[in-house]
């Protein structure tokens, strides 16, 4: 069990850099001109331009909050640090969460203007199932390590 686990949270490692590159998001005001990608490093990339704190906010909770929760588990399941840390990696995962609200609300909010077109990318869900796959990865690891003896 806790092989598999280790497998699946060490693929994460890779998973979320693809995430951060791959499209979230087509948008454009009228189709008919084709329609921009936007990935998370693209939006970050244009919010460091016009909202710096803003570009703060959504790097810490797309980027090092997924990435720093799934080194922590590493070094929970290779024993390098110590499983009390588990509650505090489980705050990180539900950070990230709160990055996939946001993108989702976007997405309403700008469909119902009317004049814009938005279409969800494979990208989203990626990162969604990323996401998902972290917390459930720190669940079964919390389940596995409370049923070991101390």
């Amino acid at each position: 069990m806790l092989n598999l686990l280790r497998a699946a949270n060490l693929s994460l490692l890779v998973l979320f850099p693809i995430a951060w590159f791959a499209p979230l998001l087509r948008a454009a005001l009228l189709p008919i001109f084709g329609m921009d990608e936007i990935s998370v490093i693209s939006g970050v990339q244009s919010l460091w331009a016009s909202d710096v704190f803003l570009a703060l906010v959504v790097t810490a909770f797309a980027i090092f909050a997924p990435y720093l929760k799934t080194i922590g588990l590493a070094l929970v399941h290779f024993d390098l640090l110590k499983a009390k840390t588990l509650p505090v990696l489980g705050y990180l995962g539900k950070l990230a969460m709160a990055d996939i609200f946001l993108i989702a609300l976007y997405v309403v909010v700008v469909k119902g203007a009317g004049r814009v077109t938005v279409e969800g990318g494979w990208g989203l869900y990626l990162f969604t199932a990323c996401v998902i796959g972290s917390i459930a990865v720190s669940i079964l690891t919390a389940r596995h390590l409370a049923k070991q003896p101390r």
